[in-house]
């Protein structure tokens, strides 16, 4: 044991758990083994682990009162593309399993592009069940963006299977609607739940103006995603509006 070279070590550790891999390394330290630094990054790791765990425990305050309440299908209701000048409003609801933490998870508007969309698919996967609605801008237009998004909100919830006995929102509550709901101001960032349905929103929605991108290409939605920025703005008075652009947004730059 104490020939091995430290990257065949590091061979050996790499597909174990922090755990097992600080018990690994502990039972090699009786050989006579150097590991101290690698031991070092795996305890550290360890920390970093614990204390996401302990921010994704304190997230589910709002679901463990629900199932306290003798609530069983608890749904996190959130939207992405309330204040942009271009695209539809997409909401998304999510029924987590019980418990269920998944590293990672927050507010989306805290995490980078990579990392929500590495969670996009691990959240679809593991969710009990999810849902995504979308309005359009013409009928953003129509309605006024409040009534869009809870539009949007009542579609994504219509598609859950099991229905949710508990909604839990972020800052918003829909009418006829007769399933308890909670609206919890940043939402978003306090329950798992509604984080959950962030993601999913929020990467729905870019990809959706990715694509009017390839359309569009003059405007930058890639970049900006629809966002009233300086270079949106300068875009819309050098070649007017298009088609995704809400009137009821524009009407100060045309």
């Amino acid at each position: 044991m104490a020939k091995l070279t430290l990257k065949h070590i590091q061979d050996q550790v790499q597909d174990k758990t922090i755990q097992d891999s600080i018990e690994y390394l502990l039972a090699l330290q009786t050989t006579g083994a150097s590991v101290d630094k690698l031991l070092l990054k795996y305890y550290k790791l360890q920390e970093k682990h614990d204390k996401e765990i302990k921010r994704l425990e304190n997230m589910l305050s709002f679901e463990k009162c629900a199932i306290g309440e003798g609530f069983s299908f608890i749904a996190g209701v959130d939207e992405a593309g309330r204040g942009p000048l271009a695209g539809p409003v997409v909401a998304a609801a999510v029924i987590l399993p019980n418990g269920l933490l998944i590293e990672g998870v927050n507010d989306s508007k805290k995490l980078s592009e990579a990392q929500r969309e590495g969670l996009f698919d691990e959240i679809k996967e593991k969710a009990l069940s999810f849902g995504i609605g979308s309005v359009d801008e013409k009928v953003i237009d129509e309605i006024n963006i409040l009534n869009a998004t809870k539009k949007a909100m009542a579609y994504a919830i219509s598609q859950l299977d099991p229905p949710p006995d508990c909604i839990l929102l972020d800052a918003v509550r829909l009418e006829n609607i007769t399933t308890k709901q909670v609206p919890i101001i940043r939402g978003d960032s306090l329950s798992l739940s509604i984080a959950a349905a962030s993601i999913l929103a929020k990467v729905t929605r870019d990809r959706l103006l990715r694509e009017y991108d390839s359309i569009y290409p003059e405007y930058g939605f890639a970049i900006h995603k629809g966002y009233g920025t300086p270079a949106h703005i300068s875009a819309i008075k050098k070649f007017g509006l298009c088609p995704i652009h809400r009137l009821s947004f524009v009407k100060n730059f045309i």
